[in-house]
């Protein structure tokens, strides 16, 4: 479980650079939003920063772990859809 809790680190961390660093995440985030893409780099960081605070204790890894899978297959979903839209 130590590699989960490290992955939790990195993912918050990845969270919490969305506000120190926005412009870093410009590219990548308007492949899935377009629209209001500043707002939604600051939005997807503070999932990521709680999703990965999550993963860092074994109390709240599961639902952690759940999160995780969700968001991501969220966002991926995101990033197909606005790509094949996009025409």
């Amino acid at each position: 479980m130590a590699l989960l809790r490290k992955a939790g680190i990195a993912l918050a961390a990845t969270g919490a650079a969305h506000f120190a660093a926005p412009k870093m995440f410009e590219p990548i985030s308007r492949a899935g939003f377009p629209k209001d893409t500043a707002t939604w780099i600051k939005r997807n960081g503070a999932t990521e920063l709680a999703l990965g605070a999550a993963l860092t204790t074994r109390r709240t890894r599961k639902a952690g772990l759940v999160g995780v899978a969700a968001y991501f297959g969220w966002l991926g979903a995101r990033v197909a859809y606005h790509r094949k839209n996009a025409a």
